[in-house]
């Protein structure tokens, strides 16, 4: 399209040139004269910034572009800066929230627990406390058991010469079998 411009501007100044050399200066005015010459120099200036503009233009697209490119970089780094700002906030107030609602799920658990312990205990029902005492007393007692169990066996082991053999059936026999079997402890009780 430029050059076309600059081909049909070189043809009107031919143009003009011949018409202007055709014309005798007598016929035309001084005023005339300085017109058309200022009206040349006008149209021949505006082809030149024309031309110029034409030049520059790209080095100043090239420097708009650039400048751009620069501009970009800095809103994009700011927005991601921004987003990161974001979601830090974000983690904190969620890390915060659950935090508290882990709180609070402990305090009911708690509430709960003390409420159902209540009620067992009004039920007669043992905690676990109570069980694993009353293993324990079992456990003791069973030692017991079997101590005394050995001790019973390892006497009868050696009969004495002495004393003649009873039946196991006699009633003499059953006061000495109470005397030696253990007796059961209460509830209230702890074994000796």
């Amino acid at each position: 399209m430029v050059k076309k411009l600059q081909k049909s501007v070189a043809s009107k100044a031919s143009s003009a040139k011949k018409s202007a050399s055709k014309a005798s200066p007598d016929t035309e005015s001084p005023l005339a004269n300085a017109v058309k010459d200022s009206a040349q120099q006008i149209w021949q200036a505006g082809l030149g910034a024309f031309n110029r503009a034409q030049a520059e233009g790209s080095k100043a697209f090239e420097a708009l572009v650039k400048e751009g490119v620069t501009f970009q970089r800095k809103t994009q780094s700011a927005a991601e800066e921004k987003i990161a700002e974001a979601t830090s906030k974000m983690s904190s107030m969620a890390t915060d929230i659950s935090t508290k609602a882990t709180g609070q799920w402990d305090k009911l658990e708690t509430i709960f627990e003390d409420r159902v312990a209540k009620a067992l205990g009004k039920l007669g029902v043992p905690s676990a406390k109570d069980i694993n005492a009353l293993i324990a007393r079992v456990d003791e007692l069973n030692k017991s058991v079997q101590k005394l169990s050995a001790k019973a066996a390892a006497a009868p082991a050696k009969p004495s010469a002495k004393a003649p053999a009873k039946k196991a059936g006699s009633p003499a026999s059953k006061p000495a079998a109470r005397r030696a079997a253990p007796r059961k402890p209460s509830a209230g009780s702890t074994p000796a």
